[in-house]
C-alpha cells in the first residue's frame, strides 16, 4: 500500500525567504530520505509518499539546529585509569518542569567492544554493561522534571 505523511507549514527546509527574512518555524538540515520516497512528490507538494519496503527501515533522517529544547542535559566526565582501566560519571538534569515526569528513560553509554566487565553504581534506576551493545543502558521508569 502507498504511504503518506504531509508535514506541516512549520517545517522549514530552506534557511531563508526570499527577501532575506528567516521564516517563523523549525529548520531542518540535511535532509535525506529512504530511496523508496518519491522525492518529485516532496518537491511538489510537501508530502513523503512511499511504499514500504519489507522489514524495517529508516525513512527519513534530519537534523535540527535552532530553536531546540532538550528534555535532558548529560555532563559526563571520563578518566583513564592506567591503560585498561576508565571511570565514567555521567550526571543527568531534567530540563522541563518539576510538575511533569519522564517515564521509561533509557541512557545508553558506548563503552569499548573489549571491554570485560564493569562495577556500576547509581543513584537511581538501573544500570547494567549489556556486552551485546558494547553499552552500559541505564534505565530509569520515572524520572522527575528538574532533577538530577
Amino acid at each position: 500500500p502507498e504511504c503518506k505523511f504531509g508535514l506541516n507549514d512549520k517545517l522549514v527546509i530552506e534557511k531563508e525567504t526570499a527577501t532575506g527574512r528567516k521564516k517563523p518555524g523549525v529548520e531542518i538540515d540535511d535532509c535525506t530520505f529512504h530511496r523508496c520516497v518519491r522525492l518529485g512528490k516532496f518537491d511538489a507538494d510537501r508530502t513523503i509518499t512511499f511504499i514500504p519496503p519489507d522489514g524495517e527501515f529508516e525513512l527519513m533522517r534530519y537534523r535540527v539546529n535552532d530553536n531546540v529544547n532538550l528534555p535532558f542535559r548529560l555532563i559526563p566526565a571520563v578518566q583513564e585509569e592506567g591503560q585498561t582501566k576508565c571511570s565514567i560519571n555521567l550526571k543527568v538534569i531534567a530540563n522541563f518542569s518539576e510538575k511533569l515526569f519522564a517515564t521509561h528513560v533509557v541512557i545508553k553509554v558506548p563503552v569499548p567492544k573489549n571491554t570485560s566487565k564493569s562495577k556500576i553504581k547509581n543513584s537511581f534506576g538501573r544500570a547494567k554493561y549489556e556486552p551485546e551493545q558494547n553499552s552500559i543502558v541505564w534505565r530509569i521508569k520515572r524520572f522527575p522534571g528538574k532533577a538530577e
